[in-house]
């Protein structure tokens, strides 16, 4: 596994870089084969001083890429926290994965409800106006969404623009691999 630990805003010392990477390496346990895995830590600016302290995990293996993100007043909680949710994500990725693959056995009917997985309840169809990310910024601002799908003139390309918690503006530009 290739394991990237950066910092922004912050010094990553051997210790701290030491206690992640000793985390990291026991995720191979739930989900053998990770090719890349990244953790950015960083010290964000912010009023709430419980939010400052900001680890963001992500994991590539195959084509999947899974990403956790938390924030604390302490960095090692946060990483802590990010870690336990990437193993939730895990399970959750290799529960639906086996399920597809297990042959499927006559199950009892049972009087009591399951949870019922998530499924797709409407499809919308919409024009879509070339642009540039500035336009689609102030159209997404007119419609009062928190994300914006756009034609991209810039990059000849479908882009997805979205409001950040931070009150900034992320774009997604999708490759295809």
């Amino acid at each position: 596994m290739e394991l990237t630990i950066t910092g922004k805003n912050l010094e990553v010392s051997d210790w701290l870089y030491e206690f992640v990477e000793r985390k990291i390496n026991r995720l191979d346990r739930y989900l053998p084969g990770i090719e890349e895995a990244r953790i950015e830590l960083s010290v964000e600016n912010t009023r709430n001083a419980n939010q400052r302290q900001r680890a963001q995990l992500t994991l590539r293996r195959g084509g999947i890429i899974l990403r956790s993100e938390e924030r604390s007043a302490d960095m090692f909680a946060a990483v802590n926290a990010a870690l336990d949710k990437m193993q939730r994500q895990i399970d959750r990725y290799k529960g639906k994965r086996w399920e597809r693959k297990a042959p499927r056995e006559p199950e009892p009917i049972e009087v009591a409800e399951e949870e019922a997985e998530p499924r797709i309840v409407r499809t919308k169809r919409f024009s879509m106006l070339p642009m540039t990310p500035d336009e689609a910024v102030e159209q997404m601002e007119l419609l009062g969404h928190d994300f914006f799908i756009f034609f991209n003139t810039e990059e000849d390309g479908i882009n997805v623009l979205y409001r950040r918690k931070d009150g900034d503006y992320g774009l997604l530009q999708p490759e295809l691999v």
